[in-house]
């Protein structure tokens, strides 16, 4: 691996790992479990190549930078990524402040305002070495997707001694870029079709359907779970239930319903499988992550994702790209030039908000 580290350090983040610096051969997945992704119009995997040809040098140090000094940030990203994309596809309309903003309804008040400014950190850098070129919503991909490669790099590749048969090679996903940013935000319909911590399996398999995603992405992209913490108010209808997990979870909260919880209460702060495994053990903390195991529809994946992390990697950045190319409206609108918190003709100063209060990530 030494080899693909190197490739990192020079700052070739725009390539996928090539199987030539394999050593091993890979481990057999799954073939065919979700359509293929493809390319949602005028987006390309080289969109910014004459115009921005710096820009992926620019956006990974400083989400390194930020994910290894804080992992909530890792999480924080990967929630904004998917409250972004899932109500009206990938535009960076969670972002905007002011009226009607996404970011005061229910389901993105706990929205994690330090990785919002982050994204924005991040447009400030791009912007002044090409120009207003880069939208934010491909700075939230961009963000996202280093932020997971920060998380993955130093358990799947550097730590873990490989078992006889196991690959060595870990997708650094490629993302196609050239989405626009929203002039206005999503209206509120939008914003509540976010999947809710307490809704059954049927609820959740219908509302991905209607962003063209199927049982395996939605049980994949749940493996985000894998990081993050939420607050006990958010999954407090599990307190009443007669098991074990259950009652835990009630005597940890049982002083203060704000507390932040860990999602992944085996390995909170590791992106990695363990969320699957501790599915099958009865220890998902919300209501929406315990029925995928319990449904006939997605349980076959909760087991044999958490079989086999190489297949949960694979396929996590596949479900993620798939999200990405969400566009129901098309791929319209501009690119903010002065704030990815206010649209290009409002003057007043936007900012990501105020750190007060807990964040879910």
């Amino acid at each position: 691996m030494a080899s693909s580290r190197a490739i990192l350090a020079m700052g070739l983040l725009a390539a996928v790992l090539s199987p030539a610096l394999s050593t091993r051969s890979f481990i057999s997945m799954p073939a065919d479990v979700s359509s293929p992704v493809t390319l949602a119009n005028g987006l390309s995997y080289g969109y910014h190549a004459n115009s921005c040809p710096q820009l992926q040098d620019i956006v990974w140090p400083i989400v390194e930078s930020a994910v290894l000094g804080e992992v909530a940030i890792a999480a924080g990203l990967l929630r904004i990524f998917f409250h972004d994309c899932f109500p009206q596809g990938c535009d960076a309309s969670v972002l905007l402040t002011g009226p009607n903003s996404e970011r005061d309804l229910p389901p993105n008040q706990t929205l994690q305002p330090r990785a919002m400014q982050l994204i924005e950190d991040v447009r400030v850098k791009v912007h002044a070495a090409c120009g207003a070129t880069v939208s934010c919503a491909d700075i939230i991909a961009l963000a996202t997707r280093d932020a997971v490669f920060v998380k993955l790099l130093p358990t799947s590749l550097a730590k873990e001694p490989m078992q006889a048969g196991e690959s060595e090679m870990f997708y650094f996903y490629d993302l196609p870029l050239g989405r626009f940013d929203s002039l206005e935000p999503a209206n509120s319909s939008a914003v509540f079709d976010l999947p809710q911590s307490t809704a059954d399996a049927n609820t959740l398999i219908n509302a991905f359907k209607s962003r063209n995603l199927e049982p395996i992405d939605l049980v994949a992209l749940s493996g985000a779970h894998t990081v993050g913490k939420a607050q006990c108010s958010s999954f407090n209808n599990r307190f009443s239930e007669d098991a074990d997990f259950a009652r835990r979870l009630a005597a940890n909260c049982s002083s203060d319903p704000n507390r932040l919880q860990d999602l992944d209460v085996e390995t909170p702060i590791v992106l990695d499988n363990q969320y699957f495994k501790n599915l099958m053990e009865g220890k998902g903390v919300f209501t929406s992550d315990q029925v995928l195991i319990s449904d006939g529809r997605t349980d076959w994946a909760v087991k044999g994702l958490a079989e086999n992390k190489y297949w949960f990697y694979s396929q996590f950045r596949d479900s993620l790209v798939k999200l990405s190319q969400y566009q129901p409206g098309g791929n319209v609108g501009e690119i903010r030039r002065n704030s990815c918190f206010a649209p290009n003709g409002r003057s007043i100063p936007a900012t990501a908000g105020d750190e007060g209060g807990a964040a879910s990530a």
